[in-house]
């Protein structure tokens, strides 16, 4: 009886502690599954995140090295040769043969002067000329005569028939005539100078284009005085127009004097113009002005433009690419190392580095590295030339991540 009676009393307490233990349980199952769904999240999160990132391919420094840039600068278009083309003399227009935008050859007639007064000037000079000429052979005509006298006088001389005064007569007037013939040459000789004179007077009337050339600038019209001289009034013109020779045309700007070392004569060259930001167009240094402006700390320096298109105008702005001047040619080896962009590599710490793509995953690099190149950097050591790097690596990106490429470098 004790044995039974103590059995259900275990059944008893078995009963009343079973609900306890079965609320229990869940509970405690349910802890785990929260921490173990919380550490896989936190693994997957660690261990499988994807950043989407731009790349670009290291390049060898030997075979770009022609088209790096070493400097920038900005200028104009100027014309080397250009000139404001105006009358030898003061006078009246009578007509304007040109408009801006005209070709014009050298020697062509870009205007005309009031050329009455020079006109006049001429014929008055003809006709001295015309008098002097016929005087001349007036006195020529007169020593023929006096010659044959001479000779007449010394036939009757010879015969006794004359007396010696009058045969000496006869001589000394041909050595007369041929002095007044002398003198009549000279004045012929004044006469016609004075007609070239006049003729040069004439032609000075016309204006004429002193080189080949576009118009750029028309400052006449009929009816204006021109000069070639200020009237200080402004009522008379200095000028009939500016031509310009676009063979002539070049681009010149201002190096900042600290920089100016890197610019040589000769030196490769691209030339972009605000007009056309997208057309490059190539050049060379022609010379490094031998002078600073002390109020800018600059030096200017000519720029060629080795294409002639007629999209090129005077005073246009431009920014002009100085580039890598050959370096590698003054060596026996090729340059070392390789170019990336500057936006690839990044401080960590007191190390240059960047990330490369490797499999898929970034693989973070330490560099060693050289010098700039406008928007390039040199790296001399912990890249290879064909590998390709991480543009501007996104902020978190660790060493082994997960990347994918958003277009190819």
């Amino acid at each position: 009886m004790e044995k039974s009676e103590l059995l259900k009393q275990l059944q008893l307490d078995e009963a009343a502690r079973s609900p306890r233990a079965g609320a229990a349980r869940p509970l405690i199952i349910g802890l785990v599954l929260v921490v173990l769904a919380a550490l896989g999240a936190w693994y997957w999160q660690a261990s499988g995140r994807v950043f989407t990132v731009r790349t670009a391919t290291a390049q060898p420094f030997a075979n770009v090295q022609g088209s790096v840039s070493v400097l920038d600068a900005s200028g104009y278009v100027t014309a080397r040769r250009q000139a404001t083309v105006s009358a030898k003399v003061t006078g009246q227009v009578t007509e304007v043969l040109i408009e801006e935008g005209q070709q014009v050859a050298a020697g062509q007639v870009l205007a005309r002067l009031d050329d009455a007064d020079a006109q006049a000037q001429l014929a008055l000079a003809q006709s001295r000329l015309g008098a002097a000429r016929a005087q001349l052979e007036g006195l020529r005509q007169l020593l023929a005569q006096a010659q044959r006298d001479d000779v007449r006088q010394q036939d009757l001389l010879s015969r006794k028939l004359t007396s010696q005064q009058s045969a000496d007569d006869a001589r000394t007037l041909v050595a007369t005539r041929k002095a007044d013939i002398v003198t009549q040459q000279r004045q012929v000789e004044v006469a016609e100078r004075g007609v070239k004179v006049a003729q040069v007077a004439l032609d000075d009337t016309v204006v004429r284009a002193p080189f080949a050339g576009v118009i750029t600038v028309k400052a006449a019209q009929p009816g204006e005085i021109v000069s070639p001289f200020s009237a200080g009034g402004g009522y008379t013109r200095t000028g009939i127009g500016t031509i310009v020779d676009m063979d002539s045309l070049e681009i010149e700007v201002e190096v900042n004097e600290a920089y100016i070392g890197r610019v040589q004569p000769g030196q490769p060259v691209e030339t972009t113009l605000n007009a056309y930001p997208d057309w490059k167009i190539p050049g060379k240094v022609i010379a490094i002005i031998p002078a600073a402006d002390r109020s800018k700390a600059t030096v200017k320096v000519r720029i060629s433009i080795d294409v002639q298109d007629a999209r090129i105008v005077p005073d246009m702005g431009a920014r002009v690419t100085f580039l890598e001047h050959g370096a590698g040619a003054a060596h026996d080896e090729p340059p070392a190392g390789v170019l990336v962009p500057a936006s690839a590599i990044r401080m960590q710490g007191d190390s240059e580095t960047l990330f490369v793509l490797n499999g898929g995953r970034a693989q973070l690099r330490t560099l060693k590295l050289g010098q700039a190149y406008s928007d390039l950097r040199q790296v001399l050591d912990g890249v290879r030339s064909g590998e390709r790097v991480i543009l501007e690596p996104p902020a978190g990106l660790q060493d082994g991540d997960t990347v994918q490429t958003e277009a190819p470098g």
